[in-house]
């Protein structure tokens, strides 16, 4: 009969309130609940080894001998002997998840021998206990364009048809839930929620940074020195802006008002950021080269 780490079974640690410990219980016990697993002789040997470690833990007394002892059980006995009769186990704090009696059989040896059977888990007045079905989650992979304004979209989840509505303005990794289009509920519990992550793929040139976008925009050498208008790009359409003479290369503007929508915020967006990127010609013609000369000539004359 080996020793049982029950703070392990239930996933906390020794410093534990009885708060942590009935959360945890609550969690685990939901997950390998037998009417959430059913034929899963696994999930069924974990869900009585965590109302086993509940019962200890939740029941200040029995936590108090199972910390004093620990592992040196086996001798526990003779030490009640020096203190007095055993106490009976009282059953108080725990809670039950499963719909039947529990019998000694259905708890360790270890148990048996440390706290004198199960009677105690004859009748708990929580058999009937009813819990939360699981969650579900799932992934929605839609393009940057897409969520540039709200749309409608049908799941398939678990058979069933989920029509939502998907406002504009949704981030890559952002997670909505669906309150109670999760799994079915124990003892007439409530359905468990859906938990969809949206996975944005970027198809655009743009780059997004929260609600706001930035872009490169290639400007020719003749319009950047002698200024001009040129066609931007947006993600609802072009615009046209106009370049003061001697524009320099990396010269950043911000367009107010032409990023991406911000979220469930209708009318509200972010800026764009347009970064001048002025293009030197890789090949030029001999007459273009002579005129570029003179330039050249006429430069260095201004500046005697």
């Amino acid at each position: 009969m080996e020793f049982i780490d029950y703070y392990k079974i239930l996933e906390i640690d020794k410093k534990a309130s009885p708060e942590d410990i009935k959360k945890a219980y609550r969690k685990l016990a939901r997950k390998y609940h037998p009417d959430l697993n059913p034929n899963d002789k696994e999930a069924e040997a974990r869900f009585k080894q965590v109302n086993e470690a509940n019962e200890v833990l939740s029941d200040p007394e029995k936590r108090k001998k199972y910390d004093q002892y620990g592992k040196d059980w086996k001798h526990a006995e003779e030490f009640e002997k020096a203190g007095g009769r055993q106490s009976r186990p009282s059953g108080q704090g725990s809670s039950r998840a499963y719909s039947g009696h529990y019998t000694e059989e259905d708890f360790s040896d270890f148990f048996s021998s440390m706290f004198g059977g199960g009677a105690g888990f004859q009748s708990s007045g929580r058999e009937n206990a009813r819990y939360k079905g699981a969650d579900y989650k799932s992934e929605l992979h839609l393009r940057l364009s897409d969520v540039f304004q709200s749309q409608k979209q049908t799941l398939t989840v678990d058979g069933k048809n989920i029509r939502l509505t998907i406002p504009a303005g949704v981030e890559d990794g952002q997670t909505i839930k669906i309150r109670g289009y999760g799994g079915e509920g124990a003892n007439g519990g409530p359905k468990g929620d859906l938990y969809i992550k949206f996975v944005i793929q970027n198809d655009t040139d743009f780059v997004r940074e929260g609600n706001d976008l930035y872009a490169n925009v290639n400007v020719d050498l003749y319009t950047a020195i002698l200024g001009g208008e040129i066609t931007v790009p947006t993600m609802d359409g072009k615009v046209k802006l106009k370049l003061s003479p001697g524009t320099q290369s990396d010269t950043k503007v911000r367009l107010k008002g032409k990023g991406f929508p911000v979220y469930k915020e209708e009318g509200k967006f972010g800026d764009l950021y347009v970064t001048y990127k002025v293009e030197i010609p890789k090949s030029i013609s001999e007459e273009e080269k002579a005129l570029f000369e003179q330039l050249s000539k006429l430069k260095t004359h201004g500046t005697n």
